[in-house]
């Protein structure tokens, strides 16, 4: 447990249900007005949490879940992993994903996320990591930009509703394990 009393944990399946609505209700938060709306309406958070149960039984071990707890209740979520270059994982880091629960923004939970991932890939001798983040997504980039992350020139749409969402790609060096 840090200052601000959040607790970083590994994620495990009986998180899913609450990761789910933090996950979508952070779409529907962070991307309204970046995304469709039909699209971001159309998320379902009990889908959600039966895809990340079924993540869990096929899991190998190379993707890490975190939560973030605060006072016992789950706020935030963080997945990372080898980066993916196409179907072909790297030897860099990927941050795939990290949300804090919308009225919780601003709180020091995904700043205590990313930097428990960035530890945790640098423990494991990745060098570099990446991520992708949606290029009019000024609040995210910002925060990427405090914590060392920087926008490489590498950009990529994904497909929303039948719309082309620009994302952009950021990447840190990361010190060398002790």
């Amino acid at each position: 447990m840090d200052d601000d009393g959040i607790r970083i944990r590994p994620m495990t399946p009986a998180d899913c249900d609450r990761v789910a609505a933090i996950r979508i209700g952070g779409w529907r938060s962070a991307y309204r007005g970046l995304i469709p709306q039909s699209y971001l309406d159309a998320l379902d958070v009990t889908q959600d949490a039966e895809r990340r149960r079924g993540y869990f039984a096929q899991a190998d071990g190379s993707v890490v879940d975190l939560v973030a707890e605060r006072h016992g209740e789950i706020v935030g979520w963080a997945c990372h992993g080898p980066y993916r270059d196409g179907e072909v994982r790297t030897e860099d880091a990927e941050l795939y994903a990290i949300y804090v629960d919308p009225g919780r923004y601003g709180t020091g939970v995904g700043r205590a996320l990313l930097q428990e991932s960035v530890r945790l890939c640098t423990a494991a001798g990745h060098t570099r990591m990446l991520l992708w983040v949606l290029k009019d997504n000024t609040r995210a980039r910002r925060f990427y930009e405090r914590a060392g992350f920087r926008a490489d020139g590498a950009e990529e749409p994904f497909e929303a509703d039948g719309v082309a969402v620009p994302e952009v790609r950021y990447a840190r060096e990361l010190a060398a394990p002790r």
